[in-house]
């Protein structure tokens, strides 16, 4: 029903089990203040017809290309600090965004550059 656009039809199928007693009641009433709450970004059919993508595997594989790719290879251990850093530097250049980086990087790093002679 949320692929084709109907989420009133998913909304009244929910809103029918609001009203039964116990957990299925509070579930029921969760999940129709959920899907009311956030109805503007669940219409599917609308951004699909606009070439967008609606599901999370293009996401998911661009975070195997991008993370996995670099930061699992054999024998390699990550501290976190390390880990957000090369991903942060791996996003930006296969964005297109490397000297974006730079420039933020050395704009919020400027108190902290050592002149060395």
């Amino acid at each position: 029903m949320l692929k084709s656009g109907n989420l009133d039809a998913v909304l009244n199928a929910i809103g029918c089990h609001k009203t039964r007693p116990g957990e299925i009641g509070e579930k029921a009433a969760k999940e129709f203040d959920y899907f009311t709450t956030n109805r503007r970004r669940m219409r599917y059919d609308y951004f699909r017809s606009l070439g967008l993508c609606v599901g999370s595997g293009v996401v998911e594989a661009g975070c195997r290309v991008v993370i996995g790719q670099r930061l699992k290879r054999s024998g390699m251990f990550w501290s976190l600090n390390g880990a957000n850093a090369i991903i942060a530097l791996r996003s930006s250049l296969l964005s297109g965004r490397f000297d974006d980086f730079w420039a933020r990087y050395r704009a919020n790093n400027k108190s902290q550059q050592v002149i060395s002679r």
